[in-house]
């Protein structure tokens, strides 16, 4: 029997706290779709005034507030949206904007930073003379952290210049900010300021926050009053929900400070496994909470035979695909698991190396 169970998996696995407990047992409700969830109310208005917009709205999850948010930018169908080739909206989310909501997605490739080159978005947004023939563009969306690329941080910089070309040619611009607090907090940005040239902004609560459900997506009144009826109409209007939105208030109150540590330990286990002979990763990559690590290719172990061997010491990865695997840190890894995760790394790869007869 394993003694010891350490999940890296997700920022999503971690459990509720007691005080989120606690908070969702005492939580004050109403019916939300009628608008009067006083706890619902509480959480949207403290995560608009954290992210400087009007208002804002709670979501079961980060997929429909993405989805809300380009269906309300793109009210009429054929329109298209700019994202990047390997983003989280585009690539994990079921393909959601064109199956519902009749939005064409225009690819432009991510940069190993998740960044997207500014002349090729530019490139990408339709000429209206050939209107005629092509989808109309009116919507750009940006990932902070962008998670398939490792966690990066897109600086605000970057995130300004993106709001500007969106404005010169009358677009709107939307942030998939599931890990935006991650982006702020390793960026040393106040998060109002890093989300500052968005008309959207869609932050997870159940990630590196930890609480167990939901997102909030912000914005003006009039983005919010649209968003809602959209919710409304994919199903997401779920009535006493300050049940939920009282932890989301701890995940807020409490968690973000600890977001820093977290990267900190995510930093101490890179730099930890790149000393291990048959890994590949480099260590100065490794942002904010999230580590991609691969085998040296003349190693003669696959990654998911890797995986499973961590697994029976109590070590859960994310296997991506056949040579890449993906680890990330929450504030429920102590670091004494550091360690751990270490030892295990090293017993595991020698001792597979071993039973190979090599």
């Amino acid at each position: 029997m394993v003694s010891r169970k350490v999940d890296l998996r997700s920022d999503t696995v971690t459990k509720p706290t007691e005080s989120m407990r606690a908070a969702m047992a005492m939580a004050e409700v109403d019916d939300d779709v009628l608008g009067y969830d006083p706890t619902a109310l509480e959480l949207e208005e403290e995560m608009a005034k954290i992210m400087g917009k009007e208002e804002g709205l709670f979501v079961p999850s980060g997929t429909m507030g993405n989805l809300i948010s380009v269906l309300v930018h793109c009210e009429t169908r054929g329109s298209e949206v700019i994202v990047g080739d390997n983003s989280h909206i585009h690539i994990l989310e079921n393909g959601g904007i064109a199956t519902i909501g009749g939005v064409h997605p225009r690819t432009v490739k991510n940069k190993d930073d998740g960044t997207m080159d500014i002349d090729l978005i530019e490139a990408a947004i339709r000429n209206p003379k050939g209107q005629l023939f092509f989808p109309t563009t009116r919507l750009i969306c940006l990932e902070n952290t962008h998670a398939n690329s490792g966690g990066k941080c897109l600086s605000v910089e970057y995130i300004d210049e993106v709001g500007e070309l969106a404005k010169k040619y009358d677009l709107k611009l939307h942030i998939d900010g599931a890990r935006i607090f991650n982006a702020s907090i390793a960026l040393g940005v106040p998060v109002d300021r890093l989300v500052q040239a968005a008309d959207s902004i869609l932050v997870c609560l159940s990630k590196g926050l930890g609480a167990p459900v939901g997102s909030i997506i912000v914005g003006s009144k009039d983005f919010i009053a649209k968003a809602r009826r959209v919710r409304k109409t994919l199903g997401g209007g779920m009535r006493q929900i300050g049940i939920l939105c009282a932890a989301g208030l701890v995940a807020i109150k409490e968690n973000v400070q600890k977001l820093e540590a977290d990267h900190k330990k995510a930093k101490q286990l890179a730099s930890g496994l790149f000393q291990i002979k048959g890994l590949k990763i480099d260590p100065k990559s490794v942002e904010t909470n999230i580590i991609l690590f691969e085998i040296e290719d003349d190693y003669g172990i696959s990654m998911e035979t890797l995986c499973k061997s961590l697994e029976e010491r109590g070590i859960f990865v994310m296997l991506q695909t056949q040579t890449r695997a993906r680890i990330v840190f929450h504030h429920q890894i102590s670091t004494s698991d550091v360690q751990y995760i270490l030892s295990c790394f090293q017993q595991t790869l020698n001792g597979i190396k071993v039973v190979n007869g090599n």
